[in-house]
Order: C-alpha cells, then sequence, then structure tokens
C-alpha cells in the first residue's frame, strides 16, 4: 500500500517505523525539517517538509496514488483537513485522522464525523484510547498488560512471573491436564529478551514475561494460578488530571461508583475545572513529585497509583515515589522511545505506551483479509491479532495440526458465535470463526494470506 502520514511526532514515527517494515510505501510530511530529516534517515520512508493539509504538498507526497492517509499532527483541525482535502481532491480511499479535544467528540455532536458530513474513515483520539485502557488495566491489576478481542469475550493477560508462582517448570501441555476447566493457553514468552512461541513440551521459568489468550470469564482465576491474584482497585491516585486523567476519573465515578479517586494536578486552572467538573473524586492541587501531595492523597492506602501526566520523568520518578510512600501498584504513562527502556530496571509494576495503542488503533485498517483487531506488544516485535475467517481463508475446515500455521505464530482462542474455544491441534476453524492469536511481527504477510478475502483489502 502506498501510506501517507502527516505528522512526524513520536505517534506518527511509531506509525511510519511499522508500516514500513511491512513493506508499505510510506511518506511522511511535517513541518519541522529536523523530523523530517531524522524520519528519513531512520526508516525506510520518505520525508518531506511541509504543510500536511496543503493540497500542493499532498501531491508532492504522491496523494494522486495514495491508498490511505493518516493524519496525527498536534493539531485536531490539521488533522481534519487534510483528510477533507485527501478526499475532494485526491480520492484517497481510507482517511484516518487523530482528534484530541473532547469537544468534538461529545456525543452530542456525534454526527459531526457521520459518514454523510465528513470525509474522514477513521477517528482515533490516543486520549479516550489511552484511558479505556487503563480502565482494563484496574479490571485485572495483577497483569502487567490488558488487552481485549472479540467484544471482550477473549482478553490478553501479559503476566510476569516471579520465583513462587506455583507453574514455574511445568510443560505447557499438563496445564489442559491439571486445569481442564480453564479456558485459558499459554501464547508467547519473552525470557531474557528473547521472544519464545512456546511449543506444548515447553515450560515457563521465573522471570519470564508470558502472554496468555483466555476467555473473560476465566481471566481472574488464570491470574490467580500464575500467582498473580490482586484484590480489585477500590482506592486509586491519578497523578495528573489533563484529558486522560479526567476522562478516567469520570468514566470511574459512571462504573464503579464505589471507588475512591484522588487526582493530583499542578496546574491551579485546570485542578479547579475539573473538580467543577467530577462529582465525587478529590483533586489536589499540588505537584505528583510531593511526598506531602502524596501522604495528603491517602498514598498508603491506594490500592494503585496511576501517572498520567505529559511528562514521562514526572510519571516514572512519582511512581517510584507513591511505592516508595506505601501504593500497592503503580502504573505509569511512558510516551518516548527513550523512556520505555527506564521502566522495568526502576521496578514499575506496569506501564502504558500511548503510541502503540494508536498503532494498533490503524494496523486492522491497514492489514489485508479480515483483520478485526491488532496490538503490538515487546515494542512492537511481536503482536496478538484477531481475524475472522471467511470462505476463501485457506485455514478453513482443517485442524490445526494439519493446517499450513507459519512458525512464530500461536492460535489462542476461537470465538464462535457465542462461544470462546481453546485452540488444540485437533481444532478446526469454521467459516466466520474469530481467531485469536500471538506472532512474531514479521508474519503479518503470511497471517494476511491465511485470512484473506480473495485479493481485496477490508476495512
Amino acid at each position: 500500500m502506498k501510506i501517507i502520514i502527516c505528522g512526524a511526532g513520536q505517534v506518527g514515527r511509531g506509525i511510519a517505523e511499522r508500516l514500513a517494515a511491512e513493506d508499505n510505501a510510506v511518506t511522511v510530511i511535517d513541518t519541522s525539517p529536523e523530523l523530517v530529516r531524522a524520519i528519513s534517515d531512520d526508516l525506510d520512508v520518505q520525508g518531506i517538509v511541509g504543510h500536511g493539509a496543503h493540497p500542493d504538498v499532498l501531491e508532492r507526497a504522491g496523494a494522486e496514488e495514495a491508498d490511505m492517509i493518516i493524519a496525527v499532527t498536534f493539531h485536531d483541525e490539521v488533522n481534519m483537513v487534510a483528510c477533507e482535502v485527501a478526499h475532494a481532491i485526491f480520492n484517497i480511499t481510507t482517511k484516518v485522522a487523530r482528534v484530541r479535544a473532547q469537544s468534538y467528540l461529545d456525543p452530542r455532536f456525534s454526527s459531526l464525523f457521520a459518514r454523510e458530513n465528513a470525509a474522514i474513515n477513521v477517528v482515533i483520539s490516543p486520549e479516550i484510547a489511552v484511558g479505556d485502557m487503563v480502565l482494563r488495566r484496574l479490571a485485572f491489576p495483577g497483569a502487567a498488560e490488558v488487552v481485549h478481542f472479540a467484544e471482550g469475550k477473549v482478553v490478553m493477560l501479559a503476566v510476569k512471573l516471579d520465583e513462587d508462582c506455583p507453574l514455574l517448570d511445568t510443560p505447557l501441555s499438563q496445564l489442559a491436564e491439571l486445569f481442564p476447566d480453564l479456558s485459558a493457553v499459554v501464547v508467547g514468552i519473552e525470557r531474557k529478551g528473547r521472544i519464545l512461541v512456546p511449543r506444548t513440551s515447553d515450560h515457563m521459568e521465573a522471570g519470564d514475561l508470558v502472554f496468555v489468550i483466555a476467555s473473560q470469564a476465566s481471566a481472574s482465576r488464570t491470574l490467580t494460578l500464575f500467582g498473580r491474584e490482586e484484590r480489585p482497585a477500590r482506592h486509586i491516585v491519578l497523578g495528573g488530571g489533563g484529558n486522560i486523567g479526567h476522562y478516567v476519573a469520570r468514566k470511574l465515578e459512571t462504573l464503579t461508583p464505589d471507588t475512591h479517586v484522588r487526582i493530583i494536578e499542578n496546574d491551579r486552572e485546570r485542578a479547579e475545572e475539573i473538580a467543577n467538573d467530577l462529582q465525587k473524586a478529590i483533586v489536589l492541587h499540588g505537584s505528583a513529585l510531593d511526598s506531602e501531595i502524596l501522604r495528603e492523597a491517602d498514598i498508603e492506602r491506594a490500592d494503585v497509583y496511576i501517572a498520567l501526566t505529559n511528562d514521562d520523568k514526572v510519571n516514572l520518578l512519582s511512581s517510584l515515589l507513591a511505592r516508595q510512600e506505601g501504593a500497592h501498584h503503580t502504573m505509569s504513562l511512558i510516551a518516548t522511545l527513550e523512556a520505555t527502556p527506564l521502566a522495568e530496571p526502576l521496578g514499575l509494576d506496569s506501564w502504558i505506551d500511548p503510541r502503540a495503542v494508536t498503532v494498533a488503533a490503524i494496523l486492522q485498517h491497514v492489514r489485508r483479509g479480515r483483520i478485526r483487531g491488532v496490538y503490538p506488544v515487546l515494542d512492537g516485535r511481536a503482536e496478538i491479532v484477531e481475524a475472522q475467517a471467511l470462505k476463501t481463508s485457506p485455514i478453513i475446515s482443517r485442524k490445526l495440526k494439519e493446517a499450513d500455521i507459519p512458525d512464530g505464530v500461536r492460535i489462542g482462542a476461537i470465538v464462535r458465535g457465542d462461544d470462546v474455544l481453546m485452540a488444540t491441534g485437533s481444532t478446526a476453524i469454521q467459516e466466520d470463526d474469530r481467531v485469536v492469536m500471538f506472532a512474531l511481527a514479521d508474519k503479518s504477510e503470511e497471517i494476511q494470506r491465511l485470512f484473506r478475502v480473495s485479493y481485496e483489502y477490508f476495512y
């Protein structure tokens, strides 16, 4: 595919890196010569300096032959206009726009992005996407990562194994024998920096980061068996009252009214604004790096502290301070590539990469075949994929042990109607099944061939 990306910031760069690695022809536009030079030097992409919403700049970027435009600049209006220009002048098929301002996304104004009113096919709000990810993590605080698939019927859990995990050194084949009613399959393991797509004869070791695909109903029990049983978070402290923190607090008030939420916000005007909007949450004005403010927020009683400021250093350091002051669990937003490697050595319980969340929202619109969902893990070296099997899928009606499934791919769950089936060698995939699997990043083309729909794109 020929893809134009407007915006060479962290999000644009993350998208360009992934799409270029999949042999797409990628052109990146940005007004900053420095960002364009850096992305052109580091990645196999073409860089153009200019305004992404200007027709002449899009023309120079090859918009007449482009299949998709992804507008992810820092300015919502630029992103929306870029999509309008791409539609009206160049007839680009798929237009994706990042929209951050919550007023554009207010349900009262939902008609704004209706098909008949806008040229935008896909609207992505990183703040809402990250906020929803935070809420899902709170439901399973023992997991390092939590991602839902198939309308919530299937969940992927990433679990860090401690020395006291009761399942260490147990061959994976024995898990089904020991727990026959457990709907969960180990599909991936990171061990000392290496990614393993395990066979049934393999076992788990202390220090492994294990990826498990499970039915929603079995998720809590799965964490318990892996030694990660944790009580539901009821006392929550949020470091940062920006769009994400505000969204999370508002959702918690609606979804779990018995939860006690405290927000620490450094900007007085913003603190007053969100305090007036929220019904129950307590908003404290001050720095999340101030021990006194953390104590005032009852950090020693916190089931979880979540750092959600726009500064990675503040997020990392405040998480460490919150743990020191007694928080049971810490979670941090980490937006930059430079800060990500620090998370594990510093002892963070879990962290969220907003680039991965945004890239995940876009990848399913790039892939050929019935790819319903894609979520990158392990810094993009692997991914969890949800695909739908149709009549033309080569994988149909063959037992998995006899199917031509590529090395580096392991199927975990199959959703058939309302039923969730765990994959075994004797399982045969049927038409319309939705299949959730773990795959190494370089297997994307092979997965698309397995679940292709003739030779057309699916959006």
